[in-house]
């Protein structure tokens, strides 16, 4: 079949743009015209906008940073305030940057990308290096920052827009990676070469300390500013999943001019952190080394001086088991807290290193953390302080933050509450109860349920089913007011399908459905739709189906290959086209999770292609596209392209298109709100 439909890949252009404005016309006349769309859009604009939400915050110096959006500053306030005044009911922020006041003097839709204080030197804590993006995109631009004048340098290092990365060395000395001309993007539009520049000198001037190849994916440098343990690195990613990782020195020896590189010798598929003189490797693939074999999942340490002399007798932290994973670690001054995931439920561990090279690791349970629910830590100052922020949340329970000392070898403080999310929605006669499906080839696949407790179970019950099934990324237990607001108050059942291709289970659950395997995870979706069925919870009339980006090729398979199992389906910044997804945008640096559509994978990639697979000759749900404009990771075209294939056989076809947003769908509250109350609503009105 030809494209008829290869226009709308034009993302401006007037013809195509003409076409978005047709279809978002007709949906705001239709699906968000009513007063109950407007009720539920003001439902979930409240919580997003809501002055009681959780501050987050991050350490630097003596003052604790948080950029806050609400009704009035719905572009952001960047603010900062100290613990104590953090810990009263009122803090007293002190406003460092207005981005909707920026955005009215420049005359810029700017979007906050976020900002990297300089901590070391004579000028530490006075100068930041601030990201903003035009509308959302992934491509942004970096300006320097006086955080004593609140002003930008006129004369400061300045990053033009692309998609890149700039970090501190010192006060005159950054490392960058962007677009500096032709041919220093890889493949995918991400930057090539990594420079060491040098505050006065010209972009293209700056001294250029790794180059990639343009079929990588990308190429990052980074300082690490740790005290006594200063060092340089170069990360090349040559796809997704794989990395080499680099320690950057001065080259050395008469005559010698520029750097040095070591590779560091682990598995280019491993994750490698360095902290202080302990070298952390979490594997994906099995790895022997030594004579000794250790399994994907598993996560190693070593003495990083005695690795660069050849040692390799790792010590085991973490091994997998078939119901348990590493979900994460995250390092303090002295400290390493684990968060161990079994069934997709959190504990954390913290482990002390050996004070003496060789020994044993400390290892104890942290206390007074919560048996369910998903537990999240990070670091407050990771190179002076053992104290890390916890972050609890259930489907039912409001994100609560604590304060966590963890104390001599580990033996941690009762954990301090901060802030509590405040209740948005009354969870008094709901439930959560996780079940299993059994998927097509035996595999058992875990899911949630968020019932009334006084279910009838007569297959009746308006249900949600929510999955994203990629990129090694789990969707874990989290509280959210919009959600509960615009449907579990008003009846419906929600339910968080934790399909392979996710991390769930580790790497071994993201590779069951990687490449020619992907259909595993659409079979594993429709096995707990079934399973949902099969439980009287609903029925497919009743249940519809959504997920975005990754998770909205899942929905549009969903939609071509199990077309029965649904009543209504919401796709979200999707891919659909996977014959021409390495053509469009970012498409090219998801080869490794998909395959190559210029290969013999194009075979593969037909059979989950839901552009292709759609037969104009068969029923399909009704179905809502949302998308953005301003998407430089997945390219609009997608959802564009199969809503007007579609529409041209008479289906059943809602659409509508941000014209801001990035690949969030929304650059704002507003936006966000909206973009929610389509999909809320579009489902409760198909799904009665």
């Amino acid at each position: 079949m030809g494209d008829e439909n290869l226009w709308l890949e034009d993302v401006l252009g007037d013809e195509a743009l003409d076409w978005v404005r047709e279809r978002n016309a007709v949906t705001a006349e239709t699906l968000a015209a009513g007063e109950d769309f407007a009720e539920t859009e003001r439902l979930i604009r409240e919580v997003l906008d809501s002055d009681a939400k959780i501050p987050p915050i991050a350490k630097a110096g003596d003052w604790f940073y948080n950029v806050w959006r609400d009704a009035t500053h719905v572009r952001g306030l960047w603010r900062r305030t100290t613990l104590d005044s953090y810990r009263t009911d009122e803090p007293d922020w002190d406003v460092i940057l207005d981005v909707d006041a920026l955005a009215e003097a420049e005359d810029e839709n700017w979007v906050w990308h976020g900002a990297k204080i300089l901590r070391t030197g004579p000028l530490a804590f006075t100068r930041a290096l601030v990201s903003l993006s035009r509308g959302g995109s992934d491509a942004d631009v970096t300006r320097e920052f006086d955080l004593t004048t609140r002003t930008f340098l006129e004369d400061g290092f300045v990053r033009p827009e692309a998609k890149g990365d700039v970090s501190w060395i010192d006060a005159d000395t950054v490392f960058v990676a962007t677009e500096t001309g032709e041919r220093s993007t890889t493949e995918s539009g991400y930057p090539r070469i990594a420079r060491r520049w040098r505050r006065g000198e010209t972009l293209e001037d700056a001294e250029v300390v790794f180059e990639g190849a343009y079929e990588d994916l990308s190429v990052g440098a980074f300082h690490d500013r740790t005290p006594g343990f200063e060092r340089d690195w170069v990360v090349r990613a040559t796809s997704f999943y794989t990395s080499e990782r680099y320690l950057l020195t001065e080259a050395e020896g008469d005559g010698a001019d520029g750097v040095a590189l070591t590779k560091l010798d682990v598995p280019d598929s491993a994750e490698t952190s360095v902290k202080r003189d302990q070298m952390l490797v979490e594997l994906r693939d099995d790895w022997t080394v030594d004579g000794t074999t250790y399994p994907a999942g598993a996560l190693l340490a070593i003495g990083f001086s005695a690795f660069l002399d050849g040692a390799r007798d790792f010590t085991v932290l973490f091994e997998p088991t078939p119901s348990s994973a590493l979900a994460g670690y995250a390092f303090t001054a002295h400290r390493l807290v684990l968060d161990v995931m079994t069934d997709v439920r959190s504990r954390l561990e913290i482990l002390t290193p050996p004070a003496t090279p060789g020994g044993e690791w400390d290892r104890v349970a942290m206390h007074g953390a919560p048996e369910l629910g998903t537990i999240q830590v990070a670091p407050v100052d990771a190179d002076a302080s053992d104290s890390v922020w916890m972050y609890t949340t259930d489907y039912l329970t409001p994100t609560t933050l604590s304060l966590v000392d963890l104390g001599p070898r580990g033996l941690n403080a009762d954990p301090e509450p901060l802030k509590a999310m405040p209740t948005f929605f009354d969870a008094a006669g709901l439930v959560t109860e996780q079940h299993f499906a059994t998927s097509a080839d035996g595999t058992r696949v875990p899911y949630f349920v968020v019932r009334p407790a006084d279910l009838a179970f007569d297959g009746t019950a308006p249900t949600l089913l929510y999955g994203y099934g990629g990129f090694e990324i789990s969707l874990t237990p989290a509280y959210s007011g919009g959600m509960g607001r615009a449907w579990l108050t008003r009846g419906g059942v929600y339910v968080v399908a934790n399909i392979r291709g996710g991390g769930e289970y580790g790497p071994g659950w993201h590779q069951a459905a990687l490449r020619e395997h992907r259909i595993r995870a659409y079979e594993d979706f429709a096995a707990v739709a079934r399973d949902l069925a099969d439980r009287r919870i609903t029925s497919p009339a009743h249940l519809g189906a959504m997920g975005g980006s990754n998770g909205g090729l899942l929905a549009g398979n969903m939609l071509t290959q199990f077309p029965d199992l649904f009543g209504a389906i919401v796709i979200q910044v999707p891919l659909l086209d996977m014959q021409r997804y390495h053509l469009l945008l970012a498409g090219a640096s998801w080869v490794a999770e998909y395959g190559d559509p210029e290969s013999a994978d194009r075979d593969f990639l037909a059979t989950i292609s839901p552009y292709h697979l759609f037969d104009a000759s068969r029923p399909y749900p009704p179905v809502l596209f949302t998308t953005s404009t301003r998407d430089d990771r997945v390219h609009p075209g997608h959802a564009r392209k199969m809503a007007a294939r579609m529409l041209a056989a008479g289906k059943d076809v809602t659409y509508y298109e941000n014209i801001e947003g990035g690949h969030g769908g929304a650059a704002n509250n507003a936006q966000a709100a909206h973009m929610a109350a389509l999909a809320y609503r579009f489902l409760a009105e198909r799904l009665a």
